[in-house]
C-alpha cells in the first residue's frame, strides 16, 4: 500500500512538472506572440505614416508629370506650327522695310532676304533660325529709337549729287547740301521729297551735329515724313 502511495506521488508530480513545461512553454509562446504583435502594430503605423506623407508626394508627382505630358504636347504643335510662324514674322518684316523711310534698304532687304534662303538650310535649327528672325526685328525696331547722320549719294533720275543725310528715328528722314543751299524731307505719303525752307535748313543743320555729338541736344522744329491725321493728332493728346 505504501509503494502505491508513492508511486501515485511521484506519477502526479512528473505529470505537475510535465504541465508547468507547457504551462511555461505556452507563456513563452505567448509572450513571443506579444512582442511579434507590438512590432506589427508599430511596422503598420510607420508605414501608415509613411503612406500619408508619400501620398501628397506622389499626387504632386503625377501633376508635374501630367504638366509635362501637356508641355510635351504643346511643343510638338508649337515645333510644327513654328515654320508658318517664322514666315509670317519675315513676311510682315519685309513689308515694313518695304514701306518704310528710304535709309539702309538694299541693306536691310538683303538681311531679311537672307533669313528667307536661311528657312532652307539644313544646318541651321529652327531656333536658330528664330533667334535670327527675332534679331532682325529687334534691329528694325532699333532704327526707330536713333538719331543717325551719314553722308552718301543721293539719287533723282538722273542726277546723283552727295548730300547729308538725318535720321530722326522713324518719324523723319532729310538731306542737306554740303553748302547747305538745299534741303529736303521725305514726305511718305507721295514718295518723294519736298524742298526745306530756309529756316528748316538751318534747323537740319542743328540736327546733324547733335547726331554726330557736335552739339548738345535740343528739340528741332522739322516737319514729318508721316502726314499726321487726325487720329493720330487724338491719340497724341
Amino acid at each position: 500500500m505504501g509503494q502505491e502511495l508513492v508511486e501515485e506521488a511521484s506519477e502526479a508530480q512528473r505529470a505537475q512538472a510535465e504541465l508547468q513545461v507547457r504551462i511555461d512553454a505556452a507563456d513563452d509562446a505567448s509572450r513571443e506572440m506579444l512582442v511579434e504583435l507590438r512590432r506589427l502594430e508599430a511596422e503598420t503605423r510607420r508605414l501608415r505614416a509613411d503612406s500619408e506623407s508619400l501620398a501628397p508626394r506622389l499626387e504632386r508627382q503625377a501633376e508635374r508629370l501630367a504638366t509635362r505630358e501637356a508641355a510635351l504636347d504643346a511643343l510638338a504643335e508649337t515645333r510644327e506650327a513654328l515654320p508658318a510662324v517664322e514666315q509670317g514674322l519675315l513676311s510682315r518684316l519685309r513689308a515694313w522695310v518695304e514701306a518704310d523711310l528710304p535709309f539702309l534698304k538694299q541693306e536691310r532687304l538683303a538681311r531679311v532676304e537672307g533669313l528667307v534662303n536661311g528657312m532652307a538650310d539644313p544646318d541651321l535649327s529652327t531656333v536658330e533660325r528664330l533667334d535670327r528672325t527675332l534679331a532682325a526685328w529687334r534691329a528694325e525696331l532699333d532704327y526707330g529709337r536713333e538719331l543717325d547722320a551719314w553722308r552718301g549719294i543721293l539719287k533723282e533720275g538722273e542726277v546723283r549729287r552727295e548730300v547729308d543725310f538725318f535720321r530722326l528715328g522713324r518719324v523723319g528722314l532729310y538731306y542737306l547740301t554740303p553748302d547747305g543751299h538745299q534741303g529736303a524731307v521725305w514726305r511718305s505719303d507721295e514718295q518723294r521729297w519736298q524742298p526745306l525752307a530756309e529756316a528748316e535748313r538751318v534747323e537740319l543743320r542743328h540736327g546733324l551735329r547733335i547726331a554726330r555729338e557736335q552739339r548738345a541736344p535740343e528739340l528741332l522744329t522739322l516737319p514729318v515724313s508721316h502726314p499726321v491725321t487726325p487720329v493720330d493728332a487724338e491719340h497724341a493728346l
